[in-house]
């Protein structure tokens, strides 16, 4: 691995207000999206941190993740009108899946999750490599009386994630009561922050917003309670999003690859009247697209990974853009853009090509776990 001290100190990384705790702890570091962030921890590795989430209980610390406040008369509208699901199917205190898209050509700048507070007060929780990017745009096309400002590193992120992880918050003191996609205002020992009913695991769970100067005290807090939760990397993130599916910006979306190709027309208010991309979008989605996002399981040892090419015998017909081991159904599984002529159903046969050697893979629909999100 990278000497990841030389690595920061070289390309100026961002460091979590945690840095001090996963060191503590044993943390391997990775960059990330800018940031120098746990991959996984001593003791256990991958599988233990994921196993913990699926059975128990863990914590990840995401707050590499951007922070974003659009405020001002009409800006949950101006939002509207920009990012592709539509606020108008929610309420103050929910929050909602979207994308920020290209207006020309439809492709994801980045994929969101929108806190709507009020008609002048929207929250956006952007990926880290892409904030500046979203608040620029935003910024862009906001009328004067908006004010989009980037809070990228005011705030922590802790994502409690779980079967167990209302107990974990319950023995704090903490709402755990509000539906899934919806936020709650809480108080931690005179801290004060924002608890979230949202994810990236598949599992029930809880995201914190935090104030940076205050992410030691809840993450102590939250190890210092019952039941002890297990820590946890993005390593462990990744094998866990990808069983369910969960597409990764910059693999599975991308400005090369719009919300129609990825299957996540589901995020999209088509009926909308005005969002970035709409006029690209709804001719891709009435031609239908060249290739779509489509799910992969190993047929033996295989283990698909990003860049790979899948065959159809001699035919290549498309490219994995997220692959891993299942720690769950302990095979190779991966999301990948298929051509969509000739038409494959799921449990069609095709082959992975991994170092000149054609391994066999079959079709099959996300999610490949199926735990209870909600």
């Amino acid at each position: 691995m990278t000497d990841v001290t030389t690595d920061a100190a070289a390309t100026r990384l961002r460091r979590s207000p945690l840095a001090e705790r996963h060191t503590a702890l044993g943390a391997k570091f990775a960059p990330f999206g800018g940031w120098e962030m746990p991959l996984e921890y001593a003791g256990g590795g991958v599988i233990r941190e994921h196993n913990a989430v699926r059975t128990d209980v863990g914590v990840f610390d995401v707050s590499h993740l951007g922070k974003a406040r659009v405020t001002g008369p009409g800006a949950a509208e101006f939002v509207n009108a920009c990012l592709s699901n539509d606020l108008g199917r929610i309420g103050p205190g929910r929050a909602q899946y979207t994308l920020c898209c290209d207006d020309a050509t439809g492709g994801v700048v980045d994929d969101i999750i929108a806190y709507l507070y009020a008609d002048d007060h929207v929250f956006l929780i952007p990926n880290a490599a892409n904030t500046a990017e979203v608040v620029r745009r935003l910024r862009a096309a906001a009328p004067p009386q908006v004010t989009v400002t980037d809070e990228h590193e005011a705030y922590a992120v802790l994502a409690v994630q779980g079967p167990r992880s209302t107990d974990l918050l319950d023995a704090l003191g903490l709402p755990t009561g509000h539906e899934y996609m919806s936020f709650s205002p809480a108080t931690l020992d005179g801290v004060e922050l924002t608890v979230c009913r949202t994810g990236y695991t598949g599992e029930r769970g809880y995201e914190l917003v935090v104030p940076a100067g205050d992410a030691v005290a809840v993450w102590d807090a939250l190890f210092a309670a019952e039941p002890a939760p297990q820590a946890c990397g993005l390593a462990a993130r990744d094998t866990l999003r990808t069983e369910m599916g969960y597409p990764l910006h910059g693999q599975d979306l991308s400005l090369e690859i719009t919300p129609v190709q990825a299957r996540a027309g589901w995020a999209v208010g088509w009926d909308k009247p005005a969002f970035w991309g709409r006029t690209a979008l709804l001719a891709e989605k009435a031609t239908g697209p060249a290739r779509t996002l489509r799910g992969l399981t190993a047929v033996d040892r295989a283990i698909p990974r990003p860049g790979m090419a899948v065959y159809d015998g001699d035919t290549r017909v498309g490219t994995v853009t997220s692959g891993t081991f299942s720690p769950t159904n302990k095979q190779g599984i991966a999301l990948a853009l298929i051509d969509t002529t000739p038409a494959l159903p799921d449990g069609h046969e095709l082959q992975v090509d991994v170092r000149n050697r054609r391994l066999p893979v079959r079709l099959t629909r996300p999610p490949f776990v199926h735990p209870s999100v909600k």
